[in-house]
């Protein structure tokens, strides 16, 4: 990855992914939140047809004979259990807070990403401090706003932000992975280690897997078609070409996305203090990001 420009913009057919990808993962907290399916049955349900559909595709390539090839999927087993533990998460985030709250806070992802590389000995520009100080700051705002509002709000507010800190943790491993085996190997080991993981949470908390009515089928389809195929799978097969840094980008945008959805068709409006705040947050993170890039194009020149 040191020799990949981590600044350069995507191109060819990556540009429609990335943009299926962002209205795909917008789509999610406004279904999320419309839903009456418990949280555990509809990540089970979720993760299971995924894999289901990659899994033709992956035992097709038969990435699993090399070590380096068994190591990338041990790896991607740890990324699933990340991936189950920011779904639950982000799902609880959407029935306690928002959904635009709840999405913006969960998209402090790439500052997580960038305080892990730090305590691995990594390299933070200096430039991007700017960027992280004003991505901080307007997390404070929105949950204090939260907080005010109700106790259940700044619950969800941190659950949001947890699963910004553990989504981070498996983007980075969901990149090194995919240098060695491929998305649909990566994304049907990942899915499924994530349905394994949620089904016991599902008998805990006694959730129904079936016996729901059509609508409730319905929005658990568009959740499946748009957050994983269109969101995360997209997502996660244009690593291959297009930087993490630049990933985290573009997914800066389904905040608005998600807000807008919500309001047109939930009817949510966010308190008038969370709109600068969901601003100054989208900014800084972008800030930091494009910071970060320009410092480590310089370094490698």
């Amino acid at each position: 990855m040191k020799n990949q420009d981590h600044t350069k913009l995507p191109t060819g057919r990556d540009i429609p992914f990335l943009v299926l990808g962002v209205l795909g993962i917008g789509s999610s907290g406004p279904i999320i939140a419309k839903a009456t399916m418990p949280i555990p049955t509809m990540i089970f349900w979720r993760n299971l047809v995924g894999a289901l559909v990659m899994m033709p595709f992956a035992l097709a390539r038969g990435e699993w004979r090399t070590k380096a090839q068994q190591s990338a999927i041990r790896w991607s087993i740890l990324a699933g259990a990340l991936l189950a533990t920011h779904f639950v998460c982000f799902f609880w985030a959407m029935k306690l807070t928002s959904v635009a709250t709840g999405t913006a806070l969960t998209a402090t992802q790439p500052i997580f990403a960038a305080i892990f590389i730090k305590l691995a000995g990594g390299h933070i520009p200096k430039k991007s401090i700017g960027g992280m100080v004003i991505a901080f700051f307007s997390v404070v705002v929105i949950t204090g706003i939260d907080f005010n509002v109700s106790i259940q709000a700044f619950q969800g507010d941190l659950l949001a932000v947890i699963g910004g800190a553990v989504g981070a943790a498996y983007m980075i491993i969901a990149a090194n992975s995919q240098k060695v085996i491929s998305t649909s190997t990566f994304t049907t080991v990942c899915y499924l280690t994530c349905a394994v993981l949620i089904f016991p949470v599902v008998l805990a908390t006694k959730s129904n897997l079936t016996g729901f009515s059509t609508t409730e089928w319905i929005l658990l389809a568009g959740l499946i078609i748009g957050a994983q195929f269109l969101g995360h799978t997209l997502f996660n097969f244009t690593l291959k070409r297009v930087s993490p840094a630049v990933v985290s980008l573009v997914v800066f945008f389904e905040v608005p996305v998600s807000a807008l959805l919500a309001y047109l068709w939930l009817g949510q409006q966010p308190p008038a203090g969370t709109i600068p705040g969901i601003i100054g947050l989208l900014f800084g993170c972008s800030l930091f990001v494009l910071r970060s890039n320009q410092e480590e194009s310089k370094s490698n020149d």
